[in-house]
């Protein structure tokens, strides 16, 4: 296979996996893949997406000659006929044509679950393989017509025949569903992503079914181009709601504006409007240039396909995204479009590297969750420079600002006026001259957007717990040994804190980064007293960590959570201090079995939880419920519960988390993301999402009736936003929580939200030039503050006489004389005598971004200690990249030890790497 055949498989995976039904073409592929490969596809069998993916995962890493063409055999073999021809020829025209089809079929699933399969089966040809008639067959006989029907409508939506549409069209026909075929109107099936959804949250007009998308590794090649001649509907502005052309108004005429309206009121929606009113009615002398700014990459990509969608048949629209940013320079794609969609960090690269010479070169920017305009945030950052050009170079024309947000918030204030106060400085920092909210039409508003009922439940927790007891012996004797070694107690400024709590985690790593840094005469016992720190107080954070998830869920799954840390461990640098923590666990696991056994030991927490559960889906089984959680370790614990627990396994649960590495704990890739979000949406039978803080803001989510805060509360920002979520009529949001400050911290969000809401009506009363002159105070205000922050940049000076330490055994790494820059933002070491101080472990998350292919882990070789991954880049191949949290920096001449977090704090200047 050539790397060209490689990267349109790649491009066309959106295609493949949500055709692909890996089931149907294992047999045919175990020439090239793996029994083990093949036992972990299968063990995806309930989910063909997933499994797909991991399919077209595992056959992409192959590197054996003749699999491609194996593959299109499988397929050709399997009845994948149309999958076969759209990859040979490379034109998936004919699968793409099925998916308004698709859509509409996912729609009207609930009117077509009284079908009949066995009457229709005679009529429907060679649209299914005979296997899938089987197992639709199978379910019938166990479950009965509706599950039959719903297996029958989940194959048809993986089907690649082209002729499937009529052909079932047809067989409604002669199987006597009239009505059926009414609904299964082909001439409708455009239309239907168009009239859906109108109550969606900032939907454009249309239900967002989050997908990966078929992108081109060049950006300008991945805009949605007015010339782009795909067979889609067009996607036709609906007509707006009273309360939508109200937000919009001060916008439509220019002004600067902050739009602030309920989450589920169609903001996108609102955005869309002003954005095409915006390039329509620009002067001849200036072409309009729009950016739209997202702060997550879920976001960005949800926004993207939005706006692709709507304008690709009149404006040139793409999307420049983080690791995707490096494959074609911001300012072509910027120079080449009409509307592009942006990271603010992104945007704020490209003025930093003058990829983008300036924000005069937009005519409207749209912040979207402009609430986020404070501090160090991108959104501040680029509003700087903006206040920059308007109060020192006044002539400068500069674009309009338009932000979006369920609630500015009001920061720490204590009173209306200090709550003016924060949102007039939120506004200062936008440039905003108008904040619009919904005040003539709120019954329309208030129809379109029900505000859930707000519960609070305390709950009790288990009034003793051996397992706690068992777990803080344990931790104990790792102190006690971590104290043989050093004075633990004395190494930082915090309190030792009560285990099972976010203190103490605190405690952990302040000690930790102390420990890198540590300094003793004998640099063989430093080595070794460090090592031993780093050991104690990795096992005392992992065991922190259960006390914790043992207090929110299940004993057992606290159990667990140690059971793997302690096997993890064993396939690592097993010395002697780890065989000593190790063979405690194992003396008390008995015990700690026993007590994750022992039915008193019951956590009433999710016997609340249970409780609220049963009663709502009793009343209502078709609620749609998002369960908010703290962690992403809860997260897996509670899914593992509600899988578990016969009362609530029929919930069928999604996991939902961020995509950023926490505590050792890798979180889901975009696709991943995108596919949950999709299985959610797009499966009824999944009733209940879990999630941590990634879907509070945002991301696009089907309507859901309930929302349950567990143990999850934040500012009064985050509390409206998820809030938000219960976009259904009748919904409820209920905080579960065994803590009374919590209560009472909700209750205070309730009284600042009132609070934040008089100050907005305060501000819009006032008259527009006092508004604007008080606008202009805060903006010199900001201006002088920001001037004061100020220094003149001096170049770091070239130190030559430090070297790196692993930050666990004190070995030499590398000098910085070796250290490179590649692309402004990662760093390698150059040198063979480098590449023998680690050695390197196959990647669980192996995957190209940018020009960097991910290939590895790297472990130092003396103590197994994680010091960054090893790429491909470029044409270069097995290139180290180092995290610099990983190593101590040491002075050679003073053997003063410095800790690093970020390579922007570094206080040495480093080469570029050179790639020619």
């Amino acid at each position: 296979m050539t790397e060209v055949e490689r990267e349109n498989l790649l491009r066309c995976k959106d295609y493949i996996v949500k055709t692909l039904n890996p089931a149907y073409v294992l047999s045919y592929m175990k020439t090239w893949l793996s029994d083990e490969t093949v036992e972990l596809i299968q063990e995806e069998s309930n989910r063909p997406t997933k499994a797909a993916e991991l399919f077209l995962q595992s056959v992409l890493q192959l590197n054996v000659d003749g699999w491609f063409r194996g593959f299109l055999d499988a397929l050709k073999a399997s009845d994948y006929t149309g999958l076969h021809d759209a990859i040979d020829k490379w034109d998936f025209k004919i699968i793409e044509s099925l998916e308004p089809h698709k859509q509409l079929l996912k729609r009207i699933e609930p009117a077509m679950q009284d079908i009949d399969v066995k009457e229709i089966h005679d009529h429907m040809g060679d649209c299914l393989r005979i296997q899938e008639w089987e197992e639709i067959y199978q379910i019938s006989e166990r479950k009965g017509r509706q599950a039959s029907a719903s297996k029958l409508i989940e194959c048809l939506c993986r089907s690649d025949k082209e002729h499937w549409p009529k052909t079932f069209q047809i067989a409604l026909h002669e199987a006597g569903y009239n009505k059926h075929k009414k609904l299964w109107d082909l001439k409708g099936a455009d239309e239907a992503d168009v009239e859906m959804a109108d109550e969606d949250e900032d939907s454009c007009v249309f239900e967002i079914q989050i997908s990966e998308e078929a992108e081109s590794d060049n950006l300008c090649e991945n805009s949605c181009s007015p010339s782009d001649d795909f067979q889609q509907p067009r996607y036709v502005l609906r007509k707006p709601r009273s309360y939508q052309i109200e937000l919009a108004e001060p916008a439509l005429k220019g002004k600067h504006t902050m739009i602030c309206a309920p989450t589920g009121s169609g903001k996108t929606f609102v955005s869309v409007m002003i954005c095409e009113h915006h390039l329509r009615n620009r002067p001849a002398w200036q072409k309009g240039k729009v950016v739209f700014l997202a702060t997550k990459v879920p976001v960005y990509e949800q926004q993207k396909k939005v706006f692709c969608e709507y304008f690709k048949n009149d404006y040139n629209v793409a999307g420049i995204c983080g690791e995707n940013a490096s494959k074609s320079p911001a300012e072509i794609v910027i120079k080449q479009n009409d509307i592009i969609i942006m990271t603010p960090q992104t945007l704020l690269n490209s003025l930093t590297n003058e990829t983008v010479l300036s924000l005069s070169i937009f005519t409207l920017m749209i912040f979207d969750e402009c609430h986020n305009t404070t501090g160090s945030n991108p959104y501040n950052m680029l509003m700087s420079k903006y206040l920059d050009l308007k109060l020192k170079q006044g002539a400068v024309l500069l674009p309009q600002i338009v932000g979006l947000t369920a609630s500015p918030g009001i920061g720490n204030a204590k009173n209306v006026g200090e709550a003016i106060d924060y949102i007039c400085n939120i506004c200062a920092s936008l440039n905003i001259e108008v904040i619009s909210t919904v005040r003539k039409n709120i019954k329309d508003l208030e129809e379109i957007v029900p505000k859930p009922e707000k519960i609070i439940k305390l709950v009790g927790t288990r009034p003793q717990n051996r397992f706690v007891d068992i777990v803080s012996q344990m931790m104990s004797k790792a102190e006690d040994l971590a104290r043989q070694f050093h004075p633990i107690d004395n190494m930082s400024v915090m309190k030792n804190q009560c285990y099972g709590t976010q203190k103490y985690e605190q405690w952990i790593v302040d000690v930790q980064k102390k420990a890198v840094v540590l300094q003793l005469p004998n640099k063989e016992e430093e080595s070794r007293v460090c090592r031993a720190l780093f050991i104690c107080t990795q096992h005392l954070r992992k065991y922190n960590d259960a006390l914790i998830i043992n207090e929110d869920a299940r004993t057992k799954d606290a159990l667990i959570y140690l059971k793997d840390y302690f096997e993890d461990t064993k396939n690592g640098d097993f010395d002697n201090i780890e065989q000593h923590l190790a063979s405690n666990f194992e003396v008390n696991l008995p015990e700690l079995t026993a007590a994750s056994e022992d039915e008193s030991n019951e956590n009433p927490k999710l016997e609340d939880i249970t409780e609220i559960l049963g009663e709502v889906y009793h009343v209502n089984p078709e609620t749609r419920t998002i369960l908010f959680v703290k962690t992403r370790a809860l997260l897996a614990a509670l899914k593992n519960w509600i899988e578990e627990t016969p009362e609530l396994k029929h919930l069928k649960p999604q996991a939902l988390m961020g995509r950023g590495k926490r505590n050792h704990c890798t979180g889901m890739t975009l696709p991943n993301q995108k596919g949950t979000l999709d299985a959610f949406q797009a499966n009824r039978d999944s009733k209940l999402l879990i999630a941590t803080s990634v879907a509070d803001e945002g991301i696009d989510i089907a309507e859901c009736n309930l929302i349950l805060l567990y143990e999850y509360i934040g500012n009064v920002i985050k509390m409206i936003q998820v809030r938000g979520r219960g976009r259904a009529k009748d919904s409820k949001c209920i905080l579960v929580t065994s803590k009374k400050e919590q209560e009472e911290k909700e209750r205070y969000n309730l009284e600042k939200e009132q609070m934040m809401n008089r100050a907005i009506e305060e501000v819009q009363s006032w008259d527009e030039k006092i508004f604007a002159q008080k606008i202009n105070v805060f903006q010199k205000q900001l201006i002088k503050m920001l001037d004061s922050k100020k220094k003149p940049t001096e170049s770091k000076p070239w130190k030559n006489n430090r070297v790196l330490l692993c930050g666990k055994c004190k070995n030499q790494a590398c000098s910085t004389e070796d250290l490179r820059v590649i692309e402004d933002s990662h760093h390698t070491v150059l040198g063979e005598k480098f590449k023998t101080r680690y050695i390197t472990a196959p990647h669980k998350n192996a995957r190209d971004y940018g020009n960097f292919e991910k290939k590895f882990k790297m472990y130092c070789t003396s103590c197994h200690h994680d010091w960054g991954i090893v790429v491909k880049y470029k044409t270069f191949d097995n290139m180290p990249i180092i995290k610099i949290q990983s190593f101590s920096v040491q002075d050679v001449v003073s053997n003063e030890q410095i800790y690093f977090r970020k390579w922007k704090d570094v206080d040495f200047a480093m080469k570029d790497f050179d790639s020619e």
